[in-house]
């Protein structure tokens, strides 16, 4: 699964995503070391998503490789892919009682600087608190359109 580098604001959309969370919860996935990944417990300075967040930085020429190794080797821990958008995606994992635990991954770079290969660029992986799997509460019904 690939994660496209657009601009990078374009790629700064999704953080708000993690950065919406009260309290960060334990991280149950294990994060293999990459070679090309080097971990950054400032998150590229962003404290917010540092006190939520595991981060790696890497550069913008290798994070699509990294995220496809990262995407395996989750796989390999019965993490599957189940949704997300253009620069994050969201992996879950039924519990052996029932419900499921899940985290999502998210690669983003600095806005401040010109997009390019050698330019650094983070992902970070947060775990998403409670049971992702559970009944989400009904919507308001939708209106019928005016006649």
């Amino acid at each position: 699964m690939k994660i496209a580098m657009m601009a990078a604001a374009a790629a700064l959309l999704a953080m708000p995503a993690m950065a919406q969370q009260a309290a960060p919860a334990p991280l149950q996935v294990e994060i293999p070391e990459m070679p090309t990944a080097v971990s950054d417990p400032t998150c590229g300075g962003r404290v917010g998503l540092a006190q939520q967040a595991m981060c790696v930085v890497t550069t913008q020429a290798a994070i699509a490789g990294l995220v496809d190794v990262y995407s395996a080797a989750f796989a390999r821990q019965q993490w599957l892919p189940a949704g997300g958008e253009e620069n994050r995606v969201v992996y879950v994992r039924r519990r052996e009682g029932g419900g499921c635990d899940g985290f999502e991954m998210m690669a983003f770079a600095d806005p401040a600087r010109v997009p390019g290969p050698a330019e650094p660029a983070w992902l970070a992986f947060a775990a998403i608190p409670g049971d992702i799997c559970a009944a989400q509460p009904a919507g308001a019904p939708t209106p019928a359109p005016a006649q």
